[in-house]
């Protein structure tokens, strides 16, 4: 099976990809299609949305990890999982842990948000708070391992992962094929890669003509950078923003050809156009997304693409914000 193969060119196919929606089946939930009156007159599309907000753990990080963690030896359930997140692949990691009834210990950084922070807690699983400015997390998390026995379960440079991920492509192009139609564009948050890379290859299993988009916070689109110069580049990273899920600057080694061969391009939005999209997901959608979430739907609501005339579907990939935060974008402005 292709998800195997731990290679720079790893690529998952049809039949890994069936494999997998098989496989997580029993664990995770096959989030709806919707679309929504206001948003496609607005942006004169036929706009299908796919809320993996409303994914168990609260985001599509769940699929990965299923993925991986249901392909353990006895021997690698034994010793657990070590991972590291900012907090969604945590919270994955964590609830899949719980549920299969494993160890699992997973470093986050000091300024994670709290609801992350304390719901991988919540599941059972061993937080190991770091400080970004002075400690390497891979090097930590090997120490782990290497004492523990765990297996280390990165956020999306892994077959197994993006395979599950994957998953949520050949949903949304199964779910578009229901409603009688095809795909000219799909959006999607993109961070490391792992998400862009698995849907793009879950999407064109189905719809291969589909035009696929990436989208980054600005100044941590590393991603868009790297297709347009055709080779891993790293972004600014200038400052921060408020998509905590989505601040890694340059692709992985093993996404970035996947992402390459399966990209139409990338897009960026600012930290305002997301907060409009929260607010947007809130009050028309009845939807509560955090910001790397709405990346998708910033992107479409600020038209950075042309969509008008087209069908579209956005991804609203998580919903794992703090209650106080998520108070001031829907009230305040950036």
């Amino acid at each position: 099976m292709l998800e195997t193969v731990k290679q720079n060119h790893f690529e998952p196919d049809a039949g890994a990809i069936t494999e997998a929606q098989a496989r997580i089946a029993p664990f995770a939930v096959r989030t709806p299609i919707l679309e929504n009156d206001a948003l496609n007159r607005l942006v004169g599309a036929r706009v299908f949305i796919k809320p993996e907000n409303l994914q168990r753990s609260g985001s599509f990080k769940l699929r990965g990890a299923l993925n991986r963690a249901l392909q353990l030896s006895p021997a690698e359930l034994q010793g657990g999982i070590v991972a590291w997140s900012s907090g969604n692949h945590g919270l994955a990691i964590s609830y899949v842990a719980k549920e299969l009834g494993i160890k699992a210990t997973i470093l986050m950084p000091q300024e994670a948000p709290k609801t992350k922070i304390e719901g991988v807690r919540a599941n059972g699983a061993t937080v190991r708070l770091y400080d970004k400015a002075r400690e390497v997390r891979e090097e930590i998390g090997a120490q782990i391992a290497a004492e523990t026995g765990a297996v280390i379960v990165p956020p999306y440079d892994d077959p197994f992962l993006m395979t599950g991920q994957a998953t949520l492509g050949a949903e949304i192009a199964e779910q578009v094929k229901k409603q009688g139609c095809g795909l000219d564009l799909a959006l999607v948050s993109c961070s490391g890669g792992g998400l862009a890379a698995g849907a793009a290859c879950g999407i064109h299993a189905k719809m291969p003509r589909t035009a696929v988009y990436s989208v980054e916070p600005d100044h941590f689109d590393g991603m868009a950078l790297s297709l347009e110069s055709g080779e891993r580049r790293k972004a600014a990273a200038i400052g921060s923003s408020i998509c905590d899920a989505l601040l890694v600057p340059i692709p992985g080694e093993l996404t970035y050809p996947v992402c390459r061969a399966h990209l139409a391009g990338g897009l960026a939005v600012s930290d305002a156009e997301v907060v409009a999209a929260i607010r947007f997901a809130y009050r028309e959608l009845k939807l509560v997304v955090e910001p790397g979430g709405a990346v998708s739907l910033a992107a479409i609501l600020a038209g950075k693409v042309t969509v008008e005339g087209k069908i579209v579907a956005i991804l609203l990939s998580g919903g794992n914000v703090d209650a106080e935060k998520f108070a001031s974008y829907i009230n305040t402005a950036v």
